[in-house]
């Protein structure tokens, strides 16, 4: 067995395991959990018109961003997502800060989601704390232990459930809306007005609460090396899952406001079951509480799957320790589930939720940026490269995800200045351990001389096997 064939036959994970379905209920999965609370706060910010332009700015940024994703998805088709483009397309370090990027928003995110579903669970039978995030962490690591496929399916389930409470609410909802209630915020100042209670800053403050309606779906392609058709599933799977995020983004942007007024949901930790509350329909609200609980389980499961991925490609290609990439004869990377848990849960327990999930936005938008410019760069620097879906609009709509990416990083600083210097401390740290270790430790010079490899010791691998 040559030295790049033992290497990869320890860091294999299962091929073909996954759909486009599968797929798009992954990238649902990601964000579902965004339409059930946080996304609302930003009409606390800005009025409901301002959260509105707010949110269809940021619905712009991911349409193009997962347009420009869908293309490089096809042609690079590997298990680190955004970190494999921009390493392709900006050399090891732009791949090393674009995954470390990333990992920030993937690493934080599940730590915040685990104190909400703590909180959740406290409402529910009065337990919350680190016991509950213990057991949740534990659980779901465990569930993706057994294999992709498995975890998939229960994923879909999991989500599908978090759906259907969207739609209770929404049928409960529309014969209750009245368009004078999106209106019920006061201006705030003599020059501000009924449409922009709070100004043009408010929007500006907006877009990171409008952020949590789409937060995540940019995963999708971490599961490239599982997909069963990569090129047709990754692009399929990324684009159905934004049209569909856009359906139910919609329906709880427009029916809750417009049941039970701005101001009451602008102000509500669980924004859909105080809507359903006023409104008259207490069945379907304890009904839907229940099911919102679904909803943060499925963004936490999925993105302690997303995170596993990243880790994989990045501990294989040597940026990480490279013990991380190791996988298991159920060829899922244990270490890279089990380590990051850790991690996660010790963040969860200072409790800072609200703080956590806005570093994970600062950690997103960067890595946004970064990958539109990477689908810039790789149409300039490498025309010849097979593409098998094209972006429409071209390097047009990677430049209008690139540009907004970048107004949205600012948004997080106009909520909350400490959320965007500590998530800029976590760059440093990984810069210095970068500079110091990892990029003296690499597998590959090049992106190129990485997947080349990896695609000839598999070649090998499956020879010897038949």
């Amino acid at each position: 067995m040559t030295k790049h064939q033992e290497y990869l036959s320890k860091r294999q994970l299962k091929k073909g395991t996954a759909g486009w379905i599968l797929l798009a209920g992954l990238g649902v999965s990601y964000v579902i959990s965004g339409d059930f609370a946080g996304w609302n706060f930003g009409i606390a910010q800005a009025g409901w018109a301002g959260f509105l332009i707010a949110a269809i700015a940021m619905a712009v940024m991911y349409i193009t961003l997962v347009l420009s994703l869908a293309e490089m998805s096809a042609a690079i088709p590997a298990a680190g997502g955004g970190y494999s483009f921009a390493r392709q397309a900006m050399g090891p370090t732009g791949g090393f800060v674009t995954g470390l990027a990333v990992l920030i928003e993937y690493a934080l995110a599940p730590a915040a989601i685990v104190i909400f579903i703590g909180s959740a669970v406290n409402e529910l039978i009065g337990i919350d704390g680190p016991v509950v995030y213990a057991l949740f962490y534990a659980a779901f690591i465990g569930i993706h232990l057994f294999g992709v496929g498995e975890a998939l399916k229960v994923m879909m389930v999991i989500s599908g459930l978090a759906v259907l409470a969207i739609i209770l609410t929404a049928v409960a909802l529309i014969g209750h809306f009245d368009a004078s209630n999106l209106f019920d915020i006061a201006p705030a100042t003599a020059e501000a007005t009924e449409l922009l209670p709070f100004g043009w800053y408010g929007v500006w403050a907006a877009l990171p609460f409008a952020m949590w309606l789409f937060l995540a779906v940019e995963g999708v392609p971490l599961a490239a090396e599982e997909a069963k058709d990569p090129a047709k599933d990754v692009p399929k799977g990324i684009i159905g899952a934004m049209i569909f995020l856009l359906v139910t983004a919609a329906l709880v942007v427009f029916l809750l406001a417009g049941a039970a007024g701005s101001e009451l949901i602008g102000a509500s930790a669980v924004p859909l079951v105080d809507a359903l509350k006023v409104t008259n329909n207490p069945t379907i609200a304890t009904l839907v509480n229940m099911l919102g609980l679904a909803g943060l389980i499925a963004s936490f499961f999925s993105i302690v799957y997303g995170y596993s991925r990243l880790v994989f490609a990045l501990s294989r290609a040597g940026y990480l320790p490279k013990s991380l990439s190791l996988t298991s004869k159920n060829k899922v990377p244990s270490r890279a589930l089990i380590v990051p848990g850790i991690f996660g849960f010790a963040v969860s327990l200072t409790g800072e939720g609200d703080l956590i999930l806005a570093m994970a936005v600062v950690g997103a938008t960067v890595s946004y940026a970064l990958m539109s410019l990477s689908h810039i760069l790789l149409r300039v620097k490498q025309p010849e490269l097979a593409r098998p879906y094209r972006t429409p609009g071209g390097i047009v709509t990677s430049a209008i995800s690139l540009i907004l990416s970048l107004v949205a990083l600012t948004g997080v600083y106009a909520f909350d200045p400490s959320a965007f210097y500590m998530t800029f401390g976590l760059f440093v740290i990984g810069g210095v351990y970068y500079g110091l270790y990892s990029r003296n430790n690499l597998v590959a010079s090049s992106a190129e001389e990485e997947f080349a490899m990896l695609s000839v010791a598999e070649q090998e691998l499956n020879t010897d096997v038949g």
